[in-house]
């Protein structure tokens, strides 16, 4: 079966200029898989299953929708391909079912897990102190909603902004809630909650939240009473006739990476609980979370830190999980109320600001007299959805690892 296999292997090179092969990647398959043996000699195996169920070609995979047309039952687990052509750029699979799948040598390096060749792209977030002041990330409103392409550059760049820093301020927004809310839709759909979609509030407590008081809110996310947080968080000042009411900025992933080893174990392993129950027909308490989450590969992606939403912590918990969490959380504090950490800004109406609540903490000072503000919520797929199709329509970058633009 494997020499068969062998002499079934082709090999097409490109001859280069100067009358030789140019180097390139080379595949070979025997019964257990496909090696690919790299220029530099890394040497990388991948199953024939993974590899027909990662099939692109129209039987597999859907070209207009991007979806998967089989399912794992559909095909051998044992399949072996009766093909093999590894060409300069690409190897060609020829399978059983007289179908061929076609991939990519710069997405199987991408793919590689036996053993891993290449971490996928990662941006890397700019982590910021009291000291953006000097220079915050901001756009022009007749930018972002502009007409035609120009528009929607200008949206991207926003947009890669607010990827960066975790918020950024927009000027010369009209003051009046019907411009700003057509800005906020440049990004994308806003998210409906028990607060409605759009606000438009002053100081009254309409909802049973502090936000609709006018005392001081130290730095936190909002919505951690939610299983899926709320994405980006606008707010623009509409008027305010008396004192105070700066509003707080705090770079959550500067935060968490001025604490201590231990704090930062505990805060990203025990689940704490919150809950939203001030409004009449509301009561939310999802799944506890750890404050700082992180992805498959470690990298911190999200905070989720509001000490007054927070519920009652300790079940489940042992007697040095409650005394390290008080310590962690203490911690945590006292960094964000550090004048490294504190980033306080005077809004003024025609100024938006959109902060990433999965990153950047805001609050505010007390303030005094009548105070009106309005905004909305935006999930987070939703937002980086609109950035990567962006991405792609305009910079032709396409993030995903299995590029549906081959």
């Amino acid at each position: 079966m494997t020499s068969m296999l062998r002499r079934q292997i082709h090999t097409v090179s490109r001859i280069g200029r100067r009358g030789y092969s140019t180097v390139a990647p080379r595949a070979f398959s025997d019964e257990k898989g496909i090696t690919i043996s790299w220029p530099d000699n890394r040497q990388t195996r991948f199953h024939h299953e993974y590899l027909l169920d990662h099939c692109r070609c129209p039987r597999c995979f859907h070209p207009v929708t991007k979806q998967r047309l089989k399912t794992l039952v559909d095909f051998d687990p044992t399949v072996r391909p009766e093909e093999l052509v590894s060409y300069d750029d690409r190897v060609v699979i020829k399978w059983p079912d007289d179908h061929s799948s076609e991939f990519p040598f710069t997405i199987l390096e991408r793919a590689a897990y036996n053993p891993p060749l290449k971490r996928l792209r990662r941006e890397e977030p700019y982590l910021w102190t009291s000291d953006i002041a000097q220079s915050p990330p901001t756009m022009e409103h007749d930018e972002v909603t502009a007409q035609g392409i120009d528009g929607e550059r200008a949206v991207l760049k926003w947009l890669d902004l607010i990827a960066k820093y975790g918020f950024c301020f927009l000027q010369g927004v009209p003051a009046n809630p019907e411009a700003t809310e057509r800005a906020i839709r440049r990004i994308a759909p806003i998210r409906e909650t028990h607060y409605g979609g759009f606000w438009d509030f002053t100081a009254n407590m309409a909802h049973g939240d502090l936000a609709y008081s006018n005392q001081a809110l130290p730095a936190h996310t909002d919505t951690t009473y939610f299983t899926d947080p709320a994405g980006l968080q606008i707010f623009h000042l509409l008027s305010h006739e008396g004192a105070g009411g700066s509003s707080l900025l705090v770079d959550g992933f500067f935060a968490a990476s001025q604490l201590s080893p231990s704090a930062y174990v505990t805060l990203s392993r025990l689940g704490v609980p919150s809950h939203a129950s001030g409004s009449p027909g509301t009561i939310l308490r999802p799944m506890s979370r750890p404050s700082l989450i992180h992805d498959d590969q470690g990298h911190l992606v999200q905070v989720r830190w509001n000490n007054e939403d927070r519920g009652v912590i300790g079940p489940g918990w042992t007697a040095e999980d409650v005394e390290s969490w008080y310590a962690a959380a203490r911690e945590l504090e006292q960094v964000n109320r550090s004048p490294a950490a504190e980033y306080w800004k005077q809004l003024e109406p025609g100024t938006m600001v959109v902060i990433d609540n999965w990153r950047v903490m805001h609050g505010r000072s007390a303030f005094t007299g009548s105070r009106r503000m309005c905004g909305a919520y935006i999930g987070a797929d939703d937002w980086r959805s609109r950035r990567a199709a962006l991405r792609t329509n305009l910079e032709g970058v396409n993030d995903s690892i299995w590029d549906f633009g081959w």
